[in-house]
């Protein structure tokens, strides 16, 4: 049964559009405008640093609100690499992410890779999946591909 959609469902042209609104809606825990950004599936899957996987978005939306009960998720991409076709999207990201810890604010770094499928609300995403990253993550190590004859 599909979920009811509010206005801010009607966002943007792009899987990039879509992921703006998603870093946008954590910096300010807006949950209604996150899950928008979500696909109406069933299937829609998410994975945060050291959890488990959440299957829907009943389980999505738990944790997101656990997350926003605690503050914003202060997390920015900082690079973003695309692998885009007709009606997918890949973007392998390095994600900025401030913490308060008891001894000030930390900075970590989080690779996340997002999936979005073009639906018929326009691009959303389908799958979260992000692990804890360090420093040398933020540089970009492109191997020279093989020449096959």
């Amino acid at each position: 049964m599909p979920r009811a959609r509010s206005h801010v469902a009607t966002l943007g042209g792009s899987s990039d559009d879509i992921e703006a609104k998603f870093y946008e809606a954590l910096q300010r825990g807006d949950i209604d405008l996150l899950m928008s950004c979500w696909a109406d599936e069933d299937e829609i899957v998410c994975v945060h640093p050291g959890g488990p996987r959440l299957l829907g978005a009943g389980a999505i939306r738990a944790a997101f609100e656990g997350m926003f009960s605690n503050g914003t998720v202060r997390a920015r991409p900082v690079q973003v690499h695309r692998v885009v076709a007709l009606t997918s999207a890949v973007h392998s990201v390095v994600e900025q992410v401030e913490v308060m810890l008891p001894d000030g604010l930390h900075q970590a770094v989080v690779l996340a890779t997002n999936v979005y499928h073009k639906t018929p609300e326009g691009w959303r995403m389908v799958a979260h999946h992000a692990s804890p990253g360090s420093a040398p993550d933020t540089q970009v190590v492109d191997a020279q591909r093989p020449v096959l004859h």
